[in-house]
């Protein structure tokens, strides 16, 4: 048996010996050729130091399965200095374990020619290294894109957007560091005309992309016309539309179904109440429905009290109880 075949045979032993069947083996060979001559201490040595750093036995396989090549890459030579770059970024031990399990390739790339260059780029957008570390961990996938055209180009749309003063760019990539994943011209830049043909104005725009970056990454298609669609059958007006949408981005992309049809049947069958009280009151769909609005409006009810949906909805509930003099009858 020549050196490869043996070697072969050893990461065979070692796959066998950790549970994987022929058919997962066979991929992961497909996948890294170079796992072929990987011998069976290093596959050994690197299984257990991910173990070391927080990742449960039971996942290992999965992690692996997805990123076969892991068990190749040198150990203090790549894993090492990139978990020890990630545990720098002043998260818990179990965000970095948890960062490597969502994005296994992110032990792939180098510390000095990726992971300084994104944290230098990043810093000089303004994010504090704090906000740094979780952006990362959260989306580890970060690490993958390229900072000349992916992330300059994200940049450079949201700048063009007008947030480019106040340290507005690196707030909207703070909060929602999933919006660099997509593309500027197949998801962005449609979302966004699709909003101003609703009707906003470039400042509620912005308010929307900081507020609410998610809203700005769903596909206009499949999630925000519906909703729109959905919207207009209720008889709420062109103009209506533009408002809810302005003070509650959020209702474009909420489960029809599940959140909006429930609130909107509830307000005008039970509670009685006109659509026009809703596009004064946007928020009437960021509340709970079981826990605020059907509780509330029962309490109210059994009093006869008749008050606005902000009234009734905007604040917490002992102020609520207080307001409407209610303290005795919820005790």
């Amino acid at each position: 048996m020549d050196s490869m075949n043996s070697h072969n045979g050893g990461i065979m032993w070692f796959f066998k010996d950790k549970g994987f069947d022929d058919k997962s083996i066979h991929e992961m060979l497909r996948k890294c050729k170079r796992l072929e001559g990987v011998p069976r201490e290093k596959a050994s040595e690197n299984w257990a130091y991910l173990r070391s750093i927080g990742i449960l036995e039971r996942k290992l396989p999965s992690l692996v399965g997805k990123c076969p090549k892991i068990l190749a890459l040198g150990l203090h030579e790549k894993l090492v200095p990139m978990v020890e770059c990630l545990s720098t970024l002043g998260p818990k031990p179990k965000e970095v374990a948890s960062a490597i399990i969502k994005f296994p390739n992110i032990l792939s790339h180098s510390v000095e020619e990726k992971l300084c260059p994104l944290l230098a780029f990043f810093e000089a957008l303004g994010i504090p290294e704090k906000q740094l570390g979780k952006m990362i961990l959260l989306n580890p996938r970060i690490i993958s894109y390229s900072i000349e055209t992916k992330l300059s180009e994200m940049v450079q749309f949201l700048a063009s957007l007008g947030l480019s003063r106040d340290g507005m760019i690196s707030k909207v990539l703070v909060k929602h560091p999933f919006i660099m994943g997509y593309s500027v011209d197949k998801r962005l830049r449609p979302t966004t005309q699709f909003f101003r043909s609703l009707g906003l104005t470039e400042m509620e725009l912005q308010r929307v992309v900081i507020n609410f970056p998610e809203v700005l990454s769903r596909d206009v298609n499949k999630i925000l016309r519906p909703n729109l669609a959905y919207l207009k059958s209720c008889g709420f007006l062109h103009g209506q539309i533009a408002a809810l949408v302005a003070g509650y981005p959020p209702v474009l992309i909420k489960s029809i179904t599940n959140s909006l049809a429930p609130r909107i049947k509830f307000l005008v069958n039970v509670m009685g109440r006109e659509l026009d009280e809703i596009a004064d009151y946007p928020d009437f769909f960021r509340h709970s429905f079981k826990r605020r609005l059907e509780l509330r409006h029962k309490l109210l009810q059994k009093k006869n009290i008749h008050c606005s949906l902000s009234d009734m909805l905007d604040c917490n509930q002992k102020k609520f109880l207080s307001k409407f003099c209610l303290v005795e009858q919820f005790a």
